[in-house]
């Protein structure tokens, strides 16, 4: 016969491991900015910068493609397309593989291919780089996606060198930007203007997909009928920090 006190103990217990079992998995959102500078590695064709870079949960399944440069020999990339057979490129920086190497920067919002937030924990960025008709060379970078700000720098790696890596969750950047649309560009597509609302705004940078600044203005509407068709990054400067959103072209 069981004792009552161990009773007791066990169903409490019980009732720990339920409420664990049942406590709502935590989805922050955030922006996660990636930049890289790309180098040769090897290859005697032309293009000769065939490259993709996505992010992994910790057990190494696919979440999102974040950048893909490539076209007929994105096979090459086997890293990539051994996690993602299907060559998924929602929502990324997508575009023919490029002539030359240079500084890429693109960014993540935290979801999925559904568009649904992802769970907090530990990912993984993966970049991937081949200048010839064969695999070459990988980079993968452990972060922890969740309410604190993370900052990496890693150590250049062959293919890869300028690595930045960080992740600003919502709630410790600008505070509130999403729940209060504090930040928005108007109209998004836009031919010949857009709009920046919001206060406390020091600078606007229009930034290519290569991670170029194209345009910088100090005032809140910035003419871009000079820019080419096509997605760009907007980042908005102010005291409390940077607002990155996407912006595009007519």
């Amino acid at each position: 016969m069981i004792k009552k006190t161990t009773f007791v103990f066990l169903m409490c217990l019980s009732l720990l491991a339920n409420a664990q079992n049942s406590a709502p998995e935590v989805a922050t959102s955030g922006t996660l900015t990636v930049s890289v500078t790309t180098s040769g590695a090897g290859g005697k064709y032309f293009p000769n910068h065939v490259m993709a870079i996505w992010i992994e949960d910790g057990s190494g399944k696919f979440v999102k493609t974040l950048l893909a440069y490539a076209d007929e020999r994105k096979g090459y990339l086997t890293n990539w397309k051994k996690v993602n057979s299907t060559y998924n490129t929602v929502d990324a920086v997508t575009g023919a593989t490029k002539t030359s190497h240079t500084t890429r920067t693109c960014t993540w919002n935290g979801t999925n291919v559904s568009k649904a937030q992802v769970t907090d924990g530990n990912y993984v960025l993966k970049m991937e780089l081949t200048d010839k008709d064969a695999t070459g060379n990988v980079g993968s970078f452990t972060f922890a996606k969740g309410t604190s700000e993370v900052t990496l720098n890693p150590t250049s790696i062959p293919s890869f060198s300028n690595i930045s890596i960080k992740w600003i969750p919502t709630n410790t950047s600008v505070e509130d930007i999403e729940e209060n649309n504090l930040y928005r560009i108007y109209p998004n597509p836009a031919k010949k203007y857009i709009y920046v609302t919001g206060f406390d705004i020091s600078l606007v940078d229009i930034i290519n997909t290569d991670g170029r600044i194209l345009l910088s203005s100090d005032q809140q509407n910035v003419d871009v009928s000079t820019l080419k068709k096509g997605v760009y990054i907007v980042n908005i400067h102010t005291s409390k920090g940077s607002v990155l959103q996407k912006f595009i072209k007519e």
